[in-house]
């Protein structure tokens, strides 16, 4: 196996990790990216994502480029690029566009090009394989092979990684199929799903993330039903969920690169067969509509404590997607600080594993420090990193005056906790 040259078709949080442990087997692999800023990281040894740790140790045998000339000779392609929407929430294919066109640059006969990007049934065989063909020349199913294997990186998760999840294979056929076990089968020690189809594998990616947006979208919808009723949401989901067949989802802000996302490829693939999908669209807007939802509960309680919101300091602690993650993508977060500053607020966000630059460039956003943060007159304790858990107690409640306003989304506190005088909130 170690003869299979590979190109790893951009090096983010799916396809570092993914390049890494190919190298660990295979002789030659590649790690192409457009962003040369990355690529000039990576070969420096440094990972700003942080998914391999601070210190990127690179095999001699993977080597990270910016030129699709440097990927000449390479028999199997893997496609990781992004697959995000554009402002209409419509799939945007750009990114797996411009992959496949660098691919068709090089690609030779014998190649196989694998997709790993979250995408809609069709995807592969009906839009990547035309473009290689028309820009190549070469005939597809013939002169080169199509594939797909759904990534399933979870970032901050050291219990589920690439190694120890089964992977799903789907291939155009079944020698193609085996080729890609022989492949996938060296790094992944979890087994491998062999789909029936490439399409069968496509839809299996989106439904996974869809499953766990409208789960979301429920407990989201009856939070905001047991908050009028004024009971605790938390302890409602932990009473329901002494029964064996609960399902556990908790609620809260749902942002980052696959399940704010993914459904909407699904939605614009069923109405482009005349299907109009309810529930999966009310599920994006519940969970969309979450971050209004909160700022309107932190306006409503300023207003009780007698604050002028114009006058309010108000402090929000997290701006990632997740906890524990350097990743801004799509976060929630900065919609809950444009809901706060149409109420004439501005809030101050701090964040230590957000990168300032990244969020001042994606969301115009000046985070603070902690030490900015004193003196507050509403707390939003958006994403619970570790690093704010680890904190004693005392210094969270001691950024509020001593009748400020504490919203904890999460529920990481218990009311018991709270001093006495603060008034508490969780979703």
């Amino acid at each position: 196996m170690a003869e299979e040259r590979i190109a790893v078709m951009g090096v983010g949080y799916v396809g570092l990790p993914l390049a890494l442990a190919l190298a660990g087997v295979f002789g030659d692999v590649r790690g192409f990216d457009v962003d040369s800023a990355r690529v000039k990281a990576l070969r420096e040894g440094r990972d700003w994502n942080d998914e391999t740790g601070q210190s990127l140790r690179t095999p001699v045998n993977l080597r990270f480029t910016d030129r699709v000339e440097d990927l000449a000779g390479v028999g199997v392609f893997i496609i990781t690029v992004p697959t995000p929407i554009d402002d209409s929430r419509r799939p945007d294919l750009g990114p797996i566009e411009q992959a496949c066109r660098a691919i068709a640059r090089v690609i030779a006969r014998g190649a196989l090009v694998i997709v790993e990007s979250t995408v809609y049934p069709g995807v592969v065989e009906e839009f990547c394989g035309p473009i290689i063909a028309r820009e190549s020349g070469l005939s597809q199913g013939r002169d080169f092979k199509l594939g797909y294997s759904p990534e399933r990186i979870n970032p901050a998760d050291n219990d589920h990684r690439l190694d120890n999840v089964v992977k799903i294979i789907a291939a155009e056929d079944g020698e193609t199929l085996e080729r890609m076990a022989q492949l996938y089968g060296a790094v992944v020690h979890a087994g491998l799903h062999r789909a029936p189809s490439i399409q069968i594998a496509e839809a299996a990616k989106v439904t996974e993330n869809i499953q766990r947006d409208v789960n979301i979208a429920l407990v989201n919808e009856l939070a905001r039903i047991f908050d009028r009723l004024g009971l605790r949401t938390h302890d409602v989901l932990e009473a329901a969920g002494t029964k064996w067949n609960f399902m556990k989802f908790r609620p809260g802000l749902v942002g980052g690169h696959c399940i704010g996302v993914d459904p909407y490829y699904l939605i614009a693939r069923a109405e482009a067969f005349g299907y109009y999908p309810e529930v999966i669209r009310a599920s994006r807007r519940l969970n969309n509509g979450m971050a209004g939802f909160i700022a309107e509960r932190a306006i409503k309680l300023l207003t009780r404590a007698g604050r002028s919101i114009k006058a309010a300091r108000i402090g929000i602690l997290g701006l990632t997607f997740k906890e524990d993650v350097t990743d801004i993508r799509n976060s929630q977060v900065p919609e809950i600080a444009r809901e706060l500053a149409q109420f004439g607020a501005a809030p101050l966000i701090h964040d230590p594993h957000a990168d300032p630059h990244r969020v001042k460039e994606e969301y115009g956003i000046e985070l603070a420090t902690w030490e900015q943060l004193g003196e507050l007159d509403a707390l939003v304790l958006a994403v619970a990193h570790r690093v704010f858990l680890a904190r004693p107690r005392g210094d969270i409640f001691g950024l509020l005056r001593p009748d400020g306003v504490m919203i904890d989304i999460k529920s990481v506190f218990r009311p018991d906790e709270v001093p006495a005088g603060l008034h508490y909130w969780s979703l």
